[in-house]
């Protein structure tokens, strides 16, 4: 379907990054439309899996979580009995907000939200406890420039 997305379509989605707690009414009325039409094109969107799940964006410092680090993860194992158990800690970590493969030296980034560097060190000592690493390399992000979700319609 991304071959088929049109004008009206990249509206709608620029419209729904935006903000997608508006309202039909309000999402129509941006992109120049009626409500029915940009209500079906949104359902078809969904369908073709274009348009995910709908999230809430929470203000982490806010909530306590005013830590940021990029984890840098070196490995020599590459089987994949070792690839499922370091899946498997990332995903049973919830401060593990993103996890990339990566081509290069480093083998995997993390981005890991976190209280304090002592909560930090605590996630570190568990992971390396489940999980057999190289070495690891943790940058403590000193200010958050830029985030975003949005892909560049």
């Amino acid at each position: 379907m991304a071959d088929r997305i049109d004008a009206l379509d990249r509206k709608i989605l620029v419209e729904l990054q935006t903000d997608a707690s508006r309202s039909l009414d309000e999402i129509a009325k941006a992109v120049g439309s009626s409500k029915t039409p940009v209500w079906t094109r949104i359902r078809k969107m969904r369908e073709a899996g274009i348009i995910g799940r709908q999230i809430v964006e929470l203000d982490a410092e806010k909530l306590g979580f005013e830590a940021t680090f990029f984890v840098l993860i070196r490995t020599s194992e590459h089987e994949a009995a070792w690839q499922a158990r370091f899946l498997s800690a990332l995903k049973s970590r919830p401060e593990v907000q993103e996890a990339h493969r990566l081509a290069g030296d480093i083998d995997y980034i993390l981005k890991v939200r976190v209280a304090n560097a002592r909560a930090y060190d605590v996630f570190y000592q568990a992971l390396i406890s489940e999980v057999r690493v190289q070495s690891v390399t943790a940058l403590l992000s000193m200010e958050e420039i830029k985030s975003t979700a949005a892909l560049p319609l």
